[in-house]
């Protein structure tokens, strides 16, 4: 009877020290869970918030939908986003606008020059056949006609291509050829090459495929470019510009052989209201918005100078396969 007992005792004690561990063990198990069910609920969220951080800072502006149908926490985190996002789009928006009316004014001089000689030549046509009016034959009043039409054509486009630079750009993307956007570039700054005694040097590629983007911000690039480059050249030179494929993208190249810029400030000239030109001259917005219009066309620009040579700026947009 003894021996039972000792034998029925060890048997519970057995029985409670496996149950005990079980016990145990299942909590284990439970708090493991837990814990991993929590700190996947922590550490989820914040890697979706740092996937958002980083497209923000990558220009993408689209709205973060929450993850969860109720809110709590990170939903109203995710509208403080959304809201800190349309508020950094209109900022830059606002920017980018301030950059085009910088260089209108800078062009300033050139419009003047390129509406005045149309108007002239206006005045000089009405002014002579207001004179002289009987004395001229049917065909040279025909011709004169014909030449008022065209200056007045030539103003108009002048001023159009002036609108159309200043006014804001759509957010919605488009298909753009880079020939075109260079073209009406040029058409803004060929009185200031003019003026400058600057010779332009112009080789785009033949069947330059489109990319997707901005027109009117990226004529807004390259007319901050065009412009440095003439700026840098005081005396005079040649201003080159050269588009071509590259892999996937579209490669041009503006080079100037101007003054240059030193090693010192060649690493800054993208940082905003950074400047080398003389107090008065210069925002340092120019290339600022350059690149943040780029970076939003997921491209890229790169800039090359050796003081007293010359500088050369790189930009490439990936070609649209749609």
């Amino acid at each position: 009877m003894i021996d039972r007992e000792r034998f029925s005792i060890a048997r519970l004690l057995q029985t409670s020290t496996v149950a005990a561990i079980s016990a145990q063990l299942m909590m284990l198990f439970v708090m493991t869970f837990l814990a991993v069910v929590i700190i996947r609920a922590f550490l989820n969220p914040l890697a979706r918030f740092q996937d958002y951080a980083t497209r923000i800072g990558n220009g993408d502006y689209t709205p973060i939908r929450p993850a969860r149908r109720f809110r709590d926490e990170f939903s109203d985190l995710a509208m403080t986003f959304n809201k800190m996002m349309c508020e950094l789009k209109a900022r830059q928006d606002q920017l980018i606008q301030s950059g085009k009316m910088v260089a209108v004014g800078t062009l300033t001089a050139g419009i003047a020059h390129e509406l005045n000689n149309p108007i002239n030549n206006i005045g000089f046509n009405v002014e002579a056949m207001l004179e002289d009016y009987d004395d001229y034959t049917d065909a040279e009043k025909q011709r004169m006609l014909q030449q008022i039409y065209t200056q007045v054509e030539r103003a108009g486009a002048t001023v159009r291509d002036l609108l159309d630079f200043t006014r804001a750009g759509t957010k919605a993307f488009s298909t753009v050829s880079i020939e075109n956007v260079i073209d009406s570039t040029i058409k803004l700054i060929a009185n200031e090459l003019s003026l400058a005694s600057v010779d332009l040097d112009l080789h785009i590629a033949e069947d330059l495929p489109n990319i997707n983007g901005s027109p009117g911000n990226l004529q807004q690039v390259f007319l901050n470019l065009f412009l440095n480059s003439i700026q840098a050249m005081p005396d005079g030179g040649v201003l080159s510009v050269h588009a071509d494929c590259e892999d996937d993208f579209i490669r041009i190249e503006v080079a100037d052989s101007g003054i240059g810029i030193s090693s010192e400030d060649i690493d800054r000239v993208f940082d905003p209201f950074f400047t080398t030109k003389e107090i008065g001259e210069g925002t340092g917005l120019g290339l600022s918005v350059c690149y943040g219009i780029i970076e939003r066309h997921h491209g890229s620009v790169a800039i090359d100078s050796t003081p007293g040579t010359g500088t050369t700026v790189t930009v490439r947009l990936p070609i649209n396969h749609d």
